[in-house]
Order: C-alpha cells, then structure tokens, then sequence
C-alpha cells in the first residue's frame, strides 16, 4: 500500500521504531533532529499504532505507520519513501525490512550496505539515536525530549502518580511495597492515584486495597494513552519502574521517583540534571530484562527509600 492520501506531495523520512512507549521517548530528540533538518520532508514514524496518541505529540512527526513488529514486511509499495532511518536497531531484521523498501537513501548505523556509525554497547538510548543522526548531518540534542501537552484535561491534577505495572515480571516491585509508600504519602497530605494497563488493573486494585485507599483512586485500565500523559503531565510526582510512566515523567521535567532492576540506569536513566532520583542496587542486577521474575537490584530498594527520595523531591525549591 501507500501512505494514507492527504494530499501531501513532500518526500517522505521514513523513522522505524516498532517498539513500546519508552522507546519511543528516547526517541524523540532524533526524531526533532531529523525535522530541523529535512523541514520540507514528511517525517513518518513507523511503530505500533497503539502508540498514535503520543505519536501526535510529537510535533516533528507528521505521521504514524502502524507496524507492530518486523514479523511482517512494512506496509509500503517499494520505492515510495525517499529517505529510510533505522531507529529500531542495526541487526538483519530491521534492516532488511528498511532496504525492501528500496529508498534512495538509508541512514543508520554502519552495516553491509549501510553507511554510518559504528554501533557503541552502554550508551544511554538517548544518546545513541542522537548519535546516529547527528553522524548523517542532522544535529541532535540527546534532551530535546519536548512533547505537547495532550488536549484532554488531567482526570486528576495534582495527583501523586503511582504507577504499578511493568510490562515484564523483571521490573515489577511487589504490590505490598507500593502500598506502603502509597500509605505515606497520602498521609503527608499528597493525592495518589494508582495507574498501569488494563491488565495490570487488579493489580493496582490490590495496591489501593492494601493501601487503604477507595477504588476510585485505580486509574488503571480507565485512561485512553492520552488521557495517561495528561496524568503526568499535570502530576506533582510519579512514582514508577523503568518503563513508559517514568520517561513520561523525564518528557515533562514532572519529579519522579524511578526504581530499576534489570536495564542499566546508564542506559535508560532519567536526564541528570532534571527533578528525578532513581532508586537501585546495580551490584545485584540480574540483567534479565525479559524475566518473570523481579530482579534483584529493584527488590532492594525498600518502601523507606522510595518515601525519603518523594519528600526529598518535595522540598526541592520549585
């Protein structure tokens, strides 16, 4: 197929990133970079369609290719995109999908048939895709990480967000710790809201319940993703696992509290210099990003740890 009509004649930058939420907010400080720099191009982004309502608040991006995975071949006709970006990796699968596409021109890390960088291990995710498209001419800053604010109004301002999920059992801080932070804080008079997937509902119920706290308090499973980054964007803090909530968090300079079992911090951390305490112990990191099981490192960040880093974030002078 082709792109959707719009009646749109500029050349097309297609970006490929089939992957989460998170990795899409690392993202987006290439993705301004690759506008400022071909500001007469329509910049496509290719990643699952789920995505689209934090998609839209880029305002580099133009359009959304829904591509759920490379299982499949991108939804193109050959020869209808003019530049090709591998933001997705560098291995055969991502490239392969890009090069069916026979675009013009490729840009992505150096490879058979690719010019490009060299690929580093250990470098935050931020910095890498910055890397790689400052490497082809267009200038990127690694915290560029600007978003729009959703038009829909926060279900909540204010709100202290506890956000309870993690996609991967690895990342997954028990619920009886939660709650006791949750507990905490309400007791120092803060707002909290519990938050994740439609899957993970029962599981912030159990928090709010083990909490003390009414059921009207889970907003889990109850928020379109929009609706979710309006949450945050209005919070006073966000308290979360490395996943989508806490680069949400980093994308609106909201404090955060952010704990991390198996993903280096120095890879996925928050910015340094921003409103944001990342809680972990790297000595006992298993690594093990896509097990069923927490990992060691975020088991040993104790319910204590997490309230001293909030009301430590809370005297902070705004």
């Amino acid at each position: 197929m082709q792109l959707p009509p719009t009646g749109d004649d500029r050349p097309v930058v297609l970006a490929l990133r089939a992957l989460k939420l998170g990795d899409l907010l690392v993202a987006v400080p290439a993705l301004h970079a690759i506008k400022r720099a071909r500001p007469d191009h329509r910049l496509v982004y290719a990643a699952p369609g789920w995505l689209r309502p934090i998609v839209s608040l880029v305002d580099s991006v133009d359009d959304l290719l829904p591509t759920p995975g490379l299982d499949d071949p991108l939804d193109l006709e050959p020869g209808s995109v003019e530049t090709v970006v591998n933001l997705h990796g560098n291995g055969p699968e991502s490239r392969g999908a890009l090069e069916r596409l026979r675009a013009p021109v490729r840009l992505g890390h150096h490879a058979p048939g690719w010019d490009g960088p060299e690929w580093l291990d250990g470098i935050h995710e931020r910095d890498r895709w910055a890397r790689l498209v400052s490497a082809h001419g267009m200038p990127a800053d690694p915290l560029d990480m600007r978003l729009r604010v959703p038009a829909v109004r926060p279900v909540v301002p204010n709100a202290t967000v506890v956000h309870v999920g993690a996609f991967y059992g690895s990342r997954q801080w028990p619920v009886t710790r939660f709650a006791e932070v949750a507990r905490a804080l309400t007791e120092d008079g803060q707002r909290v809201v519990f938050t994740g997937s439609a899957a993970e509902a029962a599981r912030a119920r159990e928090v709010a319940a083990l909490s003390g706290l009414p059921d009207e308090t889970v907003l889990a499973g109850r928020l379109e993703l929009d609706g979710f980054a309006s949450l945050i964007a209005a919070a006073a803090l966000v308290v979360s696992a490395d996943t989508g909530a806490a680069h949400l968090a980093s994308a609106y300079r909201v404090p955060s509290v952010v704990l991390f079992g198996p993903a280096p911090v120095e890879e996925w951390g928050p910015p340094a210099d921003g409103p944001h305490i990342v809680l972990t112990d790297a000595t006992l990191r298993r690594g093990d990003t896509f097990g069923s099981e927490p990992d060691p490192a975020i088991l040993a960040v104790t319910p204590a740890d997490v309230v001293s880093a909030a009301r430590s974030l809370a005297s902070r002078p705004v």
